[in-house]
This record gives structure tokens, C-alpha cells and sequence, in this order.
């Protein structure tokens, strides 16, 4: 293996492992493997999120195997929870959860598509939520990624017995057209309420 790639596998494997224990999104991840393994100067070549995500599935196969479906499980059923909660903002479920490699140190990931951005906080304050307004980097468009208001709370999980994020991610109703594309390799990047009840059912299958 050339040395570049032995490189960015071996950030891959330590950003991985971050992943799983700590809770760490991607991102974070990776720039924490950089200088765990010395090379916060380096230019050696980051792994991208399908690498990442591979070495995750790895790890949790190898350490996590008797634990981790049942917290993937107890995870997207409070993600179905509040989606039904949610509906009318046509929830999504993303990141980790919707991808199958969550731990109860997972937060969740859902995006709401509104026709008004501040509908869903007004919600929120209706269903007497308290939450937090963050923001990040929304889908990009013809002038380049805009900010999005993200909203954040912590809400308890019964089968965990603990409180787990809520990232509740505000986008327009237009952003819903592309938003159930399929990555590189033909996975769909999050799912609606039905899709993610069909999971749950599949899962419930395999589990008899």
C-alpha cells in the first residue's frame, strides 16, 4: 500500500474508533485523528466520509456487536417518535441513525422542510420543548452553501434511560426536491417516516 494511502487508512481507523466511543460527528472526527496520530500538519489526505463510515461499520462489527442494534434500534424509534410529532414539517431522518451505524452516544439527525423557517420553532414553544438555535451549512445552491438554523434539544429515551440530541436541521420546502438522491454508491442519505418504519419492521424481521 502506498504510504499516502496507509496514511489515510490509519486516520480512518483512529477517526473511526473516535466515532464509536466518544459520540464524535465526522468532521471532528477526522481532524481529532490528525493530531492524535501526529500529523495535525501534515498534508496527508483525509479519508472521505465513505471510508470513514466503512471503517465505522468495521468497528462496530468487531467491538460493538452485542450491543449496538439494540441502541440503533431504541435511537431511531425516538427518531420515529418525534418525526410523528413533527409531521407536518415533512421530518427526514439523517446522518448516523438513518445510516445504521449509531450508538447510544448518537445524536439524531432530522430535517425538517417548512414552508415558514421559524413554523417549526413556534411548535417547539406550543409543545412546551425547550431548545437551543444553532446554525450550519445548508444544501447548496446557485450562489454556494447558505447558513440554516439548526434547533437543539435533548429529550429522554426510555430504552436507553438517558437523554439523547435532537438536531433539528430548518430547510425550505424547495430543498425537499433533491433531497432523497442516492450517494455514490446508491444509498439513500436520510428517509421519511415510512421509510424509516419499514426498517424498523425489517430489523424486527431478521430479529426472530
Amino acid at each position: 500500500m502506498p504510504y499516502e494511502s496507509s496514511v489515510t487508512a490509519e486516520i480512518a481507523a483512529t477517526a473511526a474508533r473516535l466515532v464509536v466511543e466518544e459520540g464524535l460527528e465526522y468532521g471532528p472526527a477526522k481532524q481529532r485523528a490528525l493530531k492524535t496520530l501526529g500529523l495535525g500538519r501534515s498534508r496527508a489526505a483525509l479519508p472521505s466520509n465513505d471510508e470513514l463510515e466503512d471503517q465505522v461499520r468495521d468497528y462496530l462489527a468487531l467491538f460493538c456487536a452485542d450491543t449496538q442494534p439494540q441502541e440503533l434500534r431504541a435511537l431511531r424509534e425516538l427518531a420515529a417518535q418525534w418525526m410523528a410529532r413533527l409531521a407536518e414539517f415533512r421530518p427526514h431522518l439523517c446522518g448516523a441513525v438513518w445510516r445504521g451505524t449509531a450508538t447510544r452516544l448518537s445524536n439524531i439527525h432530522l430535517q425538517l422542510y417548512c414552508d415558514d423557517s421559524k413554523s417549526a420553532e413556534i411548535a417547539l414553544i406550543n409543545m412546551n420543548v425547550d431548545y437551543e438555535v444553532g446554525a450550519t451549512a445548508g444544501p447548496k445552491g446557485r450562489g454556494g452553501a447558505r447558513e440554516i438554523d439548526v434547533l437543539s434539544l435533548a429529550a429522554p429515551c426510555r430504552d436507553l434511560n438517558e437523554l439523547v440530541t435532537l438536531h433539528l436541521s430548518i430547510l425550505d420546502f424547495d430543498d425537499l426536491r433533491g433531497a432523497l438522491k442516492t450517494d455514490a454508491r446508491g444509498r439513500s442519505e436520510r428517509g421519511d417516516l415510512a421509510a424509516l418504519q419499514k426498517l424498523l419492521t425489517e430489523e424486527a424481521d431478521e430479529s426472530l
